[in-house]
């Protein structure tokens, strides 16, 4: 297959949606297809020269969301590529410019188009001019609107998933994991050499937060527990690796509790070394309630390091024992198990059955996630060529009807 797939944010921008679909990309080719990016341009990014099939078009950042970017133009390059390319198949990941440039292309070309959602909107809308233009409400109108003509949508989640169904999307939805990587060598960690260039001893305690600094990912509340773990085990350091916009404020927090001693703040980190992290780190935390799936969560466990989060219908399917993590329903209840863990490390004891993992590592494997996404290109295709479809007024619901009734047979089968 040639598959075009139409995103807003991609490498080197360091975000969820960005990892998702690299991984996304390796896998499919991987398999032996033919990806083909479409994305905005960065000014972190390298020239074309260094990116094969990666094609940028001109952009700015997003309003009051500068880390992002929006294509303003390019749309009749787009149509000419595309062409050239031959593609079977578009595949959107952002609702914005370059998603609307897909379907574009996606009707011009004849071919299916299919949406991944990835954010929950209503958490965002505060950044675009204090939530005045597009409040939480509106998220569903937009999304029922962008949605219409698709073949189908990937959802990372069933909560994900539920969310749309509220909004009252119509499209058949396929709940479809994003994957990491499961399956790492010797020489990809290199925490202990992390650990010096940190200043940190072997035996110091660490709690890790990795990811996108901002305001919804509620970094103030871990760094309250931490500073109420500092009172049982005061040679623990918290370990806070990334940046954005909120970085400033919680450095201030930081101060204002009085631990600055005790958090190390990394800046940016290039994702290839987000592992060497996650070995490092006795403990991973989180207190963000605003996750659809939440790559950081999963990678963590991938270096056999424990997860303190708050409960959510995806991670609630994940987290099912204690060697995998505790989940908890309030940011006041995160101090105890990140205690536990935190102890069960320096006295080198396993908490939970080390067994668990093993159904629950396939599950998140990218290899999975390529087989799956893959699968899902071929129904669509399949449904969009269907003899008895033709184009009218009704058929985008005709399109509907027969790939859900694919979709739940498939499971049946399964």
């Amino acid at each position: 297959m040639n598959v075009g797939i139409f995103t807003d944010t991609y490498l080197p921008q360091l975000s969820g949606v960005a990892t998702s679909i690299e991984t996304l990309r390796q896998q499919l080719e991987r398999q032996g297809h033919h990806v083909y990016i479409f994305t905005s341009t960065d000014p972190n990014a390298p020239e074309r020269i260094d990116e094969p099939n990666v094609y940028r078009f001109a952009s700015i950042p997003f309003v009051g969301f500068k880390e992002r970017r929006v294509t303003y133009r390019g749309g009749l390059q787009v149509q000419e590529i595309s062409k050239e390319l031959n593609l079977d198949i578009v595949h959107t990941q952002t609702e914005f410019s370059l998603g609307l440039f897909g379907k574009s292309v996606a009707r011009a070309l004849h071919i299916p188009v299919v949406h991944t959602y990835h954010t929950n909107y209503e958490d965002y809308t505060h950044y675009i001019f204090n939530g005045r233009i597009i409040r939480p409400g509106s998220v569903g109108v937009i999304l029922r609107g962008y949605t219409h003509g698709l073949t189908g949508m990937i959802a990372p989640s069933e909560q994900t998933r539920s969310q749309l169904i509220d909004y009252g999307i119509k499209v058949p939805i396929e709940i479809i994991p994003t994957g990491v990587k499961v399956l790492h060598t010797d020489e990809e960690d290199q925490s202990v050499a992390l650990r010096e260039e940190l200043g940190l001893s072997s035996d110091t305690p660490i709690v890790l937060s990795l990811g996108r600094i901002a305001f919804e990912k509620n970094i103030e509340a871990v760094l309250e527990s931490f500073a109420e773990i500092l009172e049982e085990m005061p040679e623990a350091h918290l370990i806070i690796a990334g940046d954005g916009p909120a970085e400033s404020a919680i450095h201030d927090h930081a101060a204002a509790l009085e631990i600055m001693d005790n958090v190390i703040f990394t800046g940016y980190v290039d994702h290839e070394k987000a592992y060497s992290y996650y070995c490092l780190a006795d403990v991973f935390v989180s207190a963000s309630e605003s996750e659809t799936q939440g790559l950081t969560y999963i990678e963590a466990m991938t270096g056999n390091t424990p997860v303190v989060a708050m409960h959510s219908p995806y991670l609630d399917t994940v987290i099912t024992n204690d060697n995998l993590g505790t989940l908890v329903s309030d940011t006041d209840e995160l101090v105890e198990p990140m205690l536990k863990y935190l102890t069960a490390a320096q006295n080198e004891q396993t908490i939970g059955d080390p067994n668990s993992r093993t159904n629950i590592l396939h599950e998140i494997d990218e290899r999975t996630f390529g087989q799956r996404v893959e699968a899902f290109y071929q129904e669509a295709i399949a449904v969009y060529h269907e003899e008895d479809i033709e184009e009218a007024e009704n058929a985008d619901a005709e399109y509907a009807r027969i790939f859900s009734r694919r979709i739940f047979k498939n499971r049946r089968n399964d």
